[in-house]
């Protein structure tokens, strides 16, 4: 009798590739679903950076004098106190908003950088809101935090006591912060 060399392969040896295959493709879609699950949703980051820019840009707009900007003598004051080298009324009181001020008010709005400082918009003012107080659709689930604060020196000649440090940090729905931060000096006088 003559044997013929046959090829191929037995029906154990293909059940065995199938099973060796399909764990292993069970173990890689495990890992992509727990990835998938797991990573940042993108639109959400970028409007929370949208949020966050747009937040800085109107901090860093505004003045940052020694006397309010709406005193006489804010663009001349060399120091924050009343008199002639000063502010003629009003100094701009330090980090924070000044009594009565609020970022929405048509009279007495946040008219200077450190105004912002502590300001926050959170659900429970229906999350982010324009500058007319109005709740920005779509943006109810985010918060946003601004703090300004005294920058140490790190503009060359420029002192620690005439830059203010911005930090803008919103957080979108999937609880991941976006943070931001900016640099303001002080530009008065203009003389």
């Amino acid at each position: 009798m003559s044997m013929t060399e046959q090829r191929g392969l037995s029906m154990i040896e293909l059940l065995v590739f199938i099973v060796i295959v399909g764990i292993a493709v069970t173990g890689m879609l495990s890992v992509y679903s727990s990835v998938t699950k797991t990573s940042a949703n993108p639109m959400l980051q970028k409007q929370a950076l949208a949020v966050a820019e747009s937040l800085l840009d109107e901090v860093l707009s505004k003045p940052y004098t020694y006397c309010d900007p709406d005193d006489a003598q804010a663009d001349t004051a060399i120091s924050a106190t009343i008199g002639p080298t000063g502010c003629a009324t009003t100094t701009e009181a330090g980090i924070g908003p000044e009594a009565g001020e609020n970022r929405y008010s048509t009279t007495t709005p946040f008219d200077n950088v450190n105004d912002y400082d502590g300001y926050f918009m959170d659900s429970s003012t229906a999350g982010i809101r324009d500058l007319s107080d109005t709740a920005i659709q779509g943006l109810g689930a985010y918060r946003a935090l601004i703090g300004v604060g005294n920058s140490p020196a790190i503009f060359n000649g420029v002192p620690a006591n005439e830059t203010l440090i911005v930090t803008v940090t919103v957080t979108g729905p999937d609880n991941r912060p976006v943070t931001l931060t900016g640099y303001r000096t002080r530009y008065a006088p203009t003389l």
